[in-house]
């Protein structure tokens, strides 16, 4: 056994990540650029470091060769330790069979094993598909004084968007006293953010449990919770009252850069107290040339700019060539946005090239992607809400 751990975090990295489109055919959900020099996966694993959990387990399955090359040793988050760091931890075979994750309980109990090996007090579970900077060390204190078995971060959120999301009932305590599942008529607008406390030998009893029962979804919010809510176990919510967001859909991958842009970002990615570190790919210097017009907008190391781009965020090696637009926009790394074209209100994905005078998205409606590596032949069009290169 190596040295027993006060908590030990387990990161679900696996989701197909269907609903972003093309810009997962070839990676998986939580690998997805952001904000210019990040990946979605950075702002859970930057969280740990800055609360001091020093054990990260990243769950991954599909499409994972692409995350797994960017975690690598866990260095840029400075979890590369002789007694922890990241463990990137796939679907393994035991004995002459192996099975896929089924489900995010499913995914946890074949870690076991892992989790074992540090004998910690807590167990944090996390999802890779959220925009946010939290303290889980002020999370943790919480489930501590409450003795709770559980703890689960919760956020309010619009009523009208409450039957959305799992919602957390509450008595005066914080203690949760009922569960909803995406209610029609919700009760609370506590919504669960699919973070976790749980005191590591009660986890173990209930995945254990769960996985004997052949009609379980293994799934945290539909079988773990509310089985242990039946037993009366002490469960607790922890209120977050920063910037969160659900990156799980193209529109909403596309608000959350856009809300980079405001005048005071609700997250903060310059604060040097709290940082977001993301792997350094060793990019040049960003070009603005003498042709460029630059307002409001992120650009990384290794862009070259010499068109004009409006509110947008260019990922590390973009280009847009002189006489190219790119307004309201998301381009990932190492995109071409070719002179003449137009780009508004749209997501390039990395590597791709936007030909001479093509028109990508609009003015109004949904976001236009092109997908990775794909090429937009010249002077064609990528009408609002459509989706070029799924081919």
């Amino acid at each position: 056994m190596l040295r027993k751990k006060r908590c030990v975090a387990m990161l679900l990295a696996g989701g197909q990540g269907s609903r972003l489109g093309i810009l997962t055919r070839h990676v998986a959900k939580p690998a997805v650029p952001f904000g210019g020099k990040y990946r979605i996966i950075d702002f859970p694993l930057s969280n740990c470091t800055n609360s001091g959990v020093d054990v990260v387990g990243v769950l991954t399955q599909y499409r994972p060769l692409e995350l797994n090359a960017y975690i690598a040793s866990g260095a840029p988050w400075d979890l590369d330790l002789v007694d922890g760091g990241v463990f990137v931890l796939p679907p393994y075979q035991t004995g002459a069979t192996g099975e896929w994750y089924k489900g995010t309980a499913n995914a946890i109990y074949q870690n076991l094993a892992f989790i074992a090996q540090y004998n910690p007090d807590y167990v944090l579970i996390l999802s890779g598909d959220h925009i946010y900077k939290m303290d889980y060390a002020a999370m943790l204190a919480h489930h501590e004084s409450h003795h709770a078995d559980a703890t689960i971060a919760v956020r309010q959120v619009p009523w009208d968007e409450a039957s959305r999301f799992g919602i957390m009932n509450t008595d005066a305590n914080d203690n949760i006293i009922d569960f909803e599942e995406k209610p029609k008529n919700p009760k609370s607008n506590n919504a669960s953010m699919g973070v976790y406390v749980f005191t590591w030998e009660k986890l173990r009893k209930y995945l254990i449990e769960d996985e004997k029962n052949p009609n379980s979804s293994n799934d945290f919010g539909k079988n773990i919770i509310p089985a242990m809510l039946r037993d009366g176990q002490v469960m607790t919510a922890y209120s977050f009252n920063g910037y969160w967001k659900d990156v799980g859909t193209i529109e909403s991958l596309w608000e959350a850069n856009m809300d980079l842009l405001t005048e005071k970002p609700e997250i903060d990615l310059h604060d040097k107290k709290f940082r977001v570190y993301a792997r350094n790919l060793g990019m040049l210097p960003q070009h603005i040339a003498a042709t460029a017009e630059v307002d409001n907008c992120l650009v990384t190391e290794g862009c070259e700019i010499r068109g004009a781009i409006r509110h947008s965020i260019l990922s590390s090696g973009a280009i847009v060539e002189e006489g190219a637009r790119v307004i309201d926009s998301v381009i990932m790394p190492g995109a071409r946005i070719e002179s003449g074209a137009l780009v508004k209100r749209a997501i390039v994905a990395e590597n791709a090239v936007v030909g001479r005078g093509a028109v990508i998205g609009g003015d109004e409606g949904l976001i236009a992607v092109v997908g990775q590596d794909a090429q937009v032949p010249e002077g064609a069009q990528v009408k609002p809400g459509e989706q070029f290169g799924e081919g």
